[in-house]
């Protein structure tokens, strides 16, 4: 499936990596990432609105959608090395600096493009995920059941890939169920491209969450001993995590960044399809920081 409107690229981005790209509009670029169990479809209603406006580039992460996959070196699925993947492909189009938005493991690659590539990176929008570093550190007790493929993928190579691969669908659908309030976010043909991605990519999407659990997090472990902070306009869009499982999102974020706008909101995980407006106007009112 495609967003209609849009044409798609296919972008080198590394020696033997290239990511499928949707791109439209003219104007100031804004590069848009996607989450976990989806593909760049996610985008569809918010990237038509600013399109009318700005060049909006949407891009299957490294490991997802109709992007490669590469074999998992320990690094290959990185946040770094993802995050250069964006400034990549923002390059390929004549963009040396971009607003860049990022949900779920699209929002931690935005994170870490933020804080690897300041001089790029104009302004930063990350929709409903912590710090790899601190969503560890708030994950504990029976609460943490919420996040329990975390846990999981975080296994050594073998283990987990046999068993979301023994029924991908099944796996990968709960998630776009039980993260959804709204029935009709995510219709049955869009749902369909989405396991279908997800079932032809599970080594790879392990490989990311894997990452998340050991070089993502020596990483973010280096930042916050040095001090880096993100500088530039940063907005914040999260369910009420904060007090499901008792911490303070806006003191977190806080310490990671300089220039905060933190907004709590009150559709699902996937709220670019449940809530676009909501996340258009947040976006808009971020570009004009």
């Amino acid at each position: 499936m495609r967003i209609t409107g849009f044409d798609y690229q296919r972008v080198p981005v590394a020696d033997g990596v290239s990511l499928d790209v949707a791109v439209a509009g003219t104007g100031s670029p804004i590069v848009l990432l996607h989450g976990f169990p989806e593909t760049h479809l996610m985008w569809r209603h918010v990237a038509a609105d600013l399109a009318a406006d700005h060049t909006v580039l949407c891009p299957d992460l490294r490991g997802y959608g109709g992007s490669d996959k590469p074999a998992d070196t320990g690094e290959t699925y990185s946040k770094r090395t993802m995050a250069a993947d964006v400034v990549a492909v923002a390059k390929a189009f004549g963009h040396d600096r971009f607003a860049l938005a990022g949900h779920d493991r699209g929002a931690l690659v935005a994170l870490r493009a933020g804080l690897d590539h300041p001089d790029e990176v104009s302004h930063l929008a990350i929709l409903d995920v912590l710090p790899t570093l601190d969503m560890w550190d708030v994950l504990h007790g029976t609460g943490a059941a919420v996040g329990f493929h975390l846990y999981l993928m975080a296994q050594p190579p073998g283990l987990p890939e046999q068993l979301i691969a023994a029924a991908p669908d099944v796996f990968f659908g709960h998630f776009l169920d039980a993260w959804t309030r709204r029935g009709d976010a995510i219709p049955a043909d869009v749902r369909a491209a989405y396991l279908e991605a997800s079932r032809n990519a599970v080594t790879s999407i392990v490989a990311d969450y894997r990452a998340s659990a050991g070089i993502d997090v020596e990483h973010d472990k280096a930042d916050r001993a040095a001090g880096n902070r993100l500088t530039m306009p940063l907005t914040v869009l999260q369910q009420d995590w904060g007090a499901a499982l008792g911490y303070d999102a806006v003191a977190l974020w806080q310490a990671w960044a300089t220039d905060l706008d933190h907004r709590t909101v009150t559709s699902g995980h996937f709220m670019a399809e449940e809530s676009p407006s909501e996340v258009v106007k947040a976006l808009r009112d971020l570009l004009t920081r």
